[in-house]
């Protein structure tokens, strides 16, 4: 299902819910009793990460299976959101479903970190995706690309710029954010997603002091206008260097082309066609001095932010009765796979070679 391009939202909301409910039959106590399950330690489960190559993670513990499950599932909505944002001429309706896919993705992120990772016996390993940064990066990341959309859809519909500099900033603010979180993780296997990070908050501070000229501007304040979109060029620039050095860099994940795609050439475009302008009119009415400094943005965006979809798990299945639960024979369950501990390579679950209208510069995904 996870390969399957068919599937969407509520085709894999059915059908994880389905095997939750019932793999909860394993966790939670069906006797009546507030004792441990039983069955919880029965089976050992193995996942791979996506920071760590082909070699398993392993615990024999059901509660592993349910936040790696549902990890894949929160990964999955990334890449169903990427898909639409990739389509040529994506609608309303799509634009919606990638918004919300990438809060949903986010919500499930967060309830794992919060709720059941901590039920582990086994903490998870330096740079698993179970592990707090890796997984905050992820909750984090979820909630920019989320406002990605947000402020694309405010500056088709020409909304004040007051307001897009601000979602550009508080955005801007989340990718530095994810990427701080991941600055102490071995630089071999986040080197590459922390450019990514790192080109997208410069992307976004160029947004945020290109719309906030914008804002000065109509203000009459164009000595400071000017400097806000000097500033802008910088980032952009900045931005540009790192998308050649995200490239070059090495690291788990595909590759994105941010500065081949038309959103990010066209950001260029304005900061370069305003700051002529502001120049201009400076010149014949304003003559105001443009400040030496670059002016310190503290804008706070009171609506379009994104926030996590919140997640629950579904209730237990109907077939997990205590009849059916005493029926279970530990003493002919499965050997104990904790004496086999040799780590085998698992071979990736094969994707199917989708070839998106456009780089949606998606880096999750």
């Amino acid at each position: 299902m996870f390969t399957d391009v068919t599937c969407n939202s509520e085709i894999m909301k059915n059908a994880t819910d389905a095997y939750f409910s019932l793999l909860q039959g394993f966790i939670l106590p069906l006797d009546g009793t507030t004792q441990e399950n039983k069955m919880r330690f029965i089976q050992n489960f193995k996942w791979t990460d996506t920071l760590q190559g082909n070699i398993p993670s392993a615990q024999q513990d059901a509660v592993f299976e349910l936040v790696s499950m549902a990890f894949n599932v929160a990964i999955w909505y990334t890449k169903f959101a990427s898909r639409l944002a990739g389509k040529e001429n994506i609608t309303e309706p799509e634009a919606k479903d990638v918004h919300r896919s990438l809060k949903v993705a986010a919500g499930i992120f967060k309830n794992l970190k919060e709720v059941h990772i901590p039920r582990l016996i086994t903490p998870a390993e330096k740079g698993r995706d179970l592990e707090p940064r890796v997984i905050d990066a992820y909750i984090i990341q979820c909630q920019a690309e989320a406002q990605e959309v947000t402020i694309a859809r405010a500056i088709e519909l020409k909304h004040n710029a007051a307001l897009i500099a601000a979602l550009a900033f508080e955005t801007a603010n989340f990718y530095q954010k994810a990427d701080h979180t991941l600055n102490t993780l071995e630089p071999e296997c986040s080197s590459k997603w922390r450019k990514y990070l790192q080109l997208k908050q410069h992307f976004y501070m160029a947004y945020a002091y290109c719309y906030n000229g914008q804002t000065l501007l109509a203000s009459d304040k164009c000595g400071e206008a000017i400097r806000s979109l000097q500033e802008a060029e910088k980032c952009y620039s900045r931005a540009e260097a790192l998308c050649k050095e995200y490239r070059q860099t090495k690291g788990p994940g595909t590759t994105a082309k941010p500065s081949e795609q038309l959103f990010f050439l066209k950001l260029g475009s304005v900061i370069k066609n305003t700051l002529e302008k502001c120049q201009r009119e400076n010149g014949f009415i304003y003559f105001h001095k443009v400040p030496a400094e670059a002016p310190q943005l503290e804008l706070k965006a009171n609506y379009g932010l994104a926030e996590p979809v919140p997640f629950e798990l579904p209730p237990l299945s109907d077939q997990c009765t205590a009849e059916v639960y005493a029926t279970f024979d530990l003493t002919k369950g499965a050997k104990n796979d904790k004496a086999k501990p040799k780590e085998e390579e698992v071979k990736p679950v094969k994707e199917p070679d989708l070839k998106p209208q456009k780089d949606t510069g998606c880096v999750i995904s």
